[in-house]
C-alpha cells in the first residue's frame, strides 16, 4: 500500500502513518519469510557454524531486511511465546469437586438464577402466584388465546381420534391381561390431566401396545392374570404408581438424561421387536385358541400357535378377524394415497367395531364358537386406592418393573412429542412433559388406569385432523367416558378376532427398517445395539432385549474411553492450522517434530497405558522397515502432546504421562505439552510433572513447534 504524505498534515496523523508503514512493512517481512524455500534454508546453515546468526543473514539477503531486525522479532516472539505460556501455567485453582456437586445440585433442584426466578421477584405477589400457576399449568397460557375456530378444529381432532381410541383401548387392555374397562379408563383420567399440565399440542395420550406388552411379559411372573385376576390387577396398579412416582421424580429433579440410557437404535430395535411379539401373541384372538402360552418369545408363541392349528382354531373367527383387518389397511391406504381422506383411516376401527358387532348379533355366531367381550363394566372410574400395595414381598420387584416401564413410556412420549413439535415449530419442555405424565400416572393409579403414555399412532391421527391444542384429548376424554356411562352394553357381542385385528393394523408403524438401515450406515456399533434389543426381545423376553440394548450400549462407551483416539498432525500448507494427517493428505510433517493430538476426553486407569504405548510406539524406531527409515528421515527431537481436547485426568493419568516422558528422554527427545485444560493443569502441577518436563506448556501448537530446534521453526514448502 503506498502513501503520500502532506507536508502540512498534523503531526499525530503522520504518526499514525508511519504506524501503518511499519505494520505493513512488518506484513510483508513475514509473507517473505513464509516463501522461503525449506531446503535452502538448510544448505545455508550447512556451510555457516553459527546457525542463528545465519539464518538470520539468510533472512536478512532474501527479504531485505537488516539483521538486527530479524534479531529483534526473534526475540519480541520468543517474549510473547513465554508470556502466553505462564497464562496457561498461573492459571487458578479449578472449583473442587464439591463446589462443583453443590453447584450443579443448586442448579438442578433450586435453578434460582434463571431468568424466570430473577423476573419473579421483581413482581408484585398476585402476578407471582399467577406466573407460577402458569408454568405449572401451561393450560392456563393458552386458553387465553383461545378461539371458537380453534376449537371447532380440536373437536372434530378429539372425535376423530376417540373412534380409533375405543377400540385400541379395549383390545390393548385384553393385551396388558386386563378386563376391557381398564383401557377405557386409561383413556379418560390420564388424557384430562396431561391437557393440564402438558406442552405438547398434538401428542395423544392412552394406553399403547409395547406398555401393555412389558406389563403382561413382566408381571405374569409374579402374578398369574387367569388364575388371581385379583392380585394381578393390584400389581399393575401398584407398578402405574410407582412409574408415575419415576417419571415425576425425573421431571422434578432434572434426571431426564436418565431417559438417554435407551439410545434411539436401541429403541427402534426394541420398538420392531416387540410389535412381531405382539402380533404373534395376536394369533390367539385371530384364530380364536382358547389356551395359549403365556411366554413372550417368538419360539414359544409359534409353537403354541402350531400345536392348536389342529383341532382348537375356529375357522369363523379366522374369516371374521381378517375380512376387516383388510378393511382396516386398505382405508389406511387410500388415507395415505389421499389426503383428504385422513378421516376414513382414523375411523375404520370403529366401523370394524360396530359393523361386526352387528354381524355376530344378527348371525349369533357366538353360539358357533365365535368368542366375544361380552360383559364390560360401565360407569365412571373407580377409586382404586385401596387396591394399591406396598407391604406385598414383591414390592422390589415390582418398584423395578414400574422404573423400567416409566422409562421406556418416557421414551415413546417424549420421541413422538418432539418430532410433532418440530413440525409445528414450538418448543418442548421435557423437564415439564416428564412432571406431566408423572402426575398423570400418579392419579391413574388411583383411579382404575394402567400406564399411559404418547401414542405414535393416534398422536399422528390427531395431528392429520388438525389439532390445535391439548383441547382435543380433553373432548376424547369425554367421548370415552360417554361410552363408559351409556354404551358399553352395545360392545356385548364384539368379537375378540377384531380387536386383534386392529391391534394387527397398528404394529406396522412400530417397524421402521427404513431407520434400521439409516443406523448401519451411519454406526455399526449402534446397530449391535439395534439388533441386540431386536433378537433380545423376539427370542428371549422383552426383559433380555431391554437389557441386551443397554449393555451393548455401554459397551460402546467403555471401549471407546478405553482405546483413547490419537492423531498424528501435520501443518496445512501456507497456514499455521495443524490437522490430522490421515484426513488432510496435504498435511506437512514438521521435522524434527512429532505432533500427537489425545481425542479423549478423560486419560484415566483405564486408557492411559494405550496411548502412553501408542506414542511410545510412534515416536521410537518400532515397526515395519518402511517406517523405520521413515522415522530416521525425520529425526525426531521432540514429542508435542496436544491436550485441548483431554477434559480431565486422574492419577494412573498423569503416571502413564511421567512414564512417557521418562521412555521418550532415555531416546534423547523431549516432551512437550499443548493447551492443558483447566482440570488437567492444575493436576499437572501438583503433582510436579510441569518441572520434570522443564516448563515446556505451550497455549498453541505452533509456538511448541517453533520454540524446538531451529530446522522445526520454519515454515513448510
Amino acid at each position: 500500500m503506498h502513501f503520500s504524505i502532506n507536508p502540512d498534515c498534523p503531526q499525530p496523523l503522520l504518526v499514525l502513518i508511519f504506524s501503518r508503514n511499519k505494520q505493513g512493512k512488518d506484513r510483508e517481512i513475514e509473507r517473505q519469510r513464509e516463501r522461503l524455500s525449506l531446503s535452502k534454508f538448510s544448505q545455508t546453515l550447512q556451510k555457516k557454524k553459527n546457525r542463528s546468526a545465519m539464518a538470520a543473514a539468510a533472512l536478512s539477503i532474501e527479504t531485505g531486511v537488516t539483521v538486527q531486525e530479524t534479531v529483534d522479532l526473534e526475540r519480541n516472539s520468543i517474549s510473547h511465546r513465554h508470556e502466553r505460556a505462564e497464562w496457561v501455567l498461573n492459571a487458578p485453582n479449578p472449583p473442587s469437586l464439591w463446589r462443583e456437586l453443590a453447584d450443579s445440585l443448586k442448579e438442578t433442584v433450586l435453578p434460582r438464577k434463571t431468568k424466570l426466578f430473577q423476573s419473579l421477584k421483581q413482581e408484585p405477589a398476585p402476578k407471582r402466584v399467577v406466573s407460577i400457576l402458569q408454568g405449572i399449568f401451561p393450560i392456563l397460557c393458552w386458553c387465553q388465546n383461545y378461539k371458537a375456530t380453534k376449537f371447532k378444529r380440536d373437536l372434530m381432532a378429539g372425535l376423530t381420534l376417540a373412534s380409533l381410541c375405543i377400540p385400541q383401548s379395549i383390545g390393548y387392555a385384553t393385551l396388558a391381561k386386563l378386563d376391557p374397562q381398564y383401557g377405557l379408563y386409561t383413556s379418560v383420567v390420564p388424557p384430562l390431566i396431561y391437557a393440564v399440565m402438558g406442552t405438547s399440542r398434538e401428542i395423544a395420550i392412552g394406553p399403547v401396545a409395547v406398555v401393555s406388552l412389558l406389563l403382561s411379559s413382566m408381571l405374569q411372573k409374579l402374578g398369574d392374570p387367569d388364575a388371581d385376576p385379583i392380585s394381578y390387577r393390584k400389581l399393575v396398579l401398584t407398578t402405574t404408581f410407582f412409574a408415575g412416582m419415576f417419571q415425576a421424580a425425573f421431571g422434578l429433579f432434572r434426571l431426564g438424561f436418565l431417559v438417554d440410557f435407551l439410545s434411539h437404535a436401541a429403541i427402534v430395535g426394541f420398538m420392531a421387536g416387540a410389535a412381531i411379539v405382539i402380533g404373534l401373541q395376536q394369533l390367539k384372538g385371530l384364530l380364536g385358541i382358547s389356551k395359549f402360552t403365556n411366554n413372550t418369545d417368538v419360539v414359544s408363541v409359534v409353537k403354541a400357535v402350531w400345536n392348536s392349528l389342529h383341532h382348537q382354531w375356529n375357522p369363523y373367527t379366522f374369516i371374521l378377524g381378517c375380512s376387516f383387518l383388510s378393511f382396516i389397511l386398505c382405508t389406511r391406504f387410500l388415507g395415505r394415497r389421499n389426503k383428504k381422506l385422513f378421516w376414513l383411516p382414523a375411523i375404520a376401527p370403529l366401523l370394524s367395531v360396530i359393523i361386526s358387532t352387528l354381524i355376530v348379533f344378527i348371525t349369533k355366531a357366538d353360539n358357533h364358537g365365535v368368542k366375544t367381550v361380552k360383559h364390560i363394566k360401565g360407569g365412571l372410574n373407580p377409586s382404586s386406592v385401596h387396591q394399591l400395595e406396598f407391604n406385598t414381598p414383591h414390592v422390589g420387584e415390582v418398584a423395578k418393573i414400574g422404573l423400567i416401564i416409566a422409562v421406556v413410556a418416557l421414551t415413546e412420549a417424549i420421541a413422538v412429542g418432539r418430532s410433532f413439535a418440530s413440525i409445528k415449530g414450538y418448543h418442548l419442555d421435557g423437564n415439564k412433559e416428564m412432571v406431566a405424565m408423572g402426575f398423570m400416572n400418579l392419579v391413574g393409579s388411583f383411579t382404575s388406569c394402567y400406564v399411559a403414555t404418547g401414542s405414535f399412532s393416534r398422536t399422528a391421527v390427531n395431528f392429520t385432523a388438525g389439532c390445535e391444542s391439548a383441547m382435543s384429548n380433553i373432548v376424547m376424554a369425554i367421548t370415552v367416558l360417554i361410552t363408559l356411562e351409556f354404551l358399553t352394553k352395545l360392545l356385548y357381542y364384539t368379537p375378540i378376532s377384531i380387536l386383534a385385528s386392529i391391534i394387527l393394523s397398528a404394529l406396522p408403524g412400530l417397524i421402521d427398517y427404513n431407520e434400521a438401515i439409516k443406523i448401519w450406515k451411519i454406526d455399526k456399533l449402534d446397530f449391535l445395539a439395534c439388533a441386540g434389543a431386536f433378537f433380545g426381545v423376539l427370542f428371549a423376553s422383552v426383559e433380555i432385549g431391554l437389557l441386551a440394548a443397554i449393555t451393548i450400549s455401554f459397551a460402546k462407551i467403555i471401549l471407546i474411553s478405553i482405546r483413547p483416539g490419537t492423531e498424528t498432525l501435520g501443518r496445512l500448507p501456507g497456514t499455521d492450522i495443524f490437522c490430522d494427517i490421515d484426513q488432510y493428505p496435504m498435511a506437512i510433517d514438521t521435522p524434527g517434530v512429532l505432533i500427537i493430538r489425545v481425542k479423549s476426553a478423560l486419560l484415566c486407569f483405564a486408557n492411559a497405558n494405550f496411548g502412553r504405548e501408542k506414542i511410545v510406539r510412534w515416536a521410537s524406531s518400532e515397526g515395519s522397515e518402511e517406517e523405520k527409515q521413515e522415522k530416521a528421515k525425520r529425526n525426531i527431537q521432540r514429542v508435542v502432546l496436544d491436550m485441548s481436547n483431554l477434559m480431565n485426568i486422574d492419577t494412573s493419568g498423569i503416571a502413564s504421562l511421567e512414564e512417557l516422558n521418562k521412555e521418550l528422554l532415555s531416546g534423547g527427545i523431549e516432551l512437550a505439552i499443548v493447551n492443558p485444560r483447566w482440570q488437567v493443569i492444575h493436576k499437572l502441577r501438583v503433582s510436579k510433572f510441569v518441572e520434570k518436563i522443564e516448563g515446556r506448556v505451550f497455549l498453541t501448537v505452533l509456538e511448541a513447534v517453533d520454540s524446538a530446534a531451529p530446522e522445526a521453526k520454519m515454515p513448510p514448502i
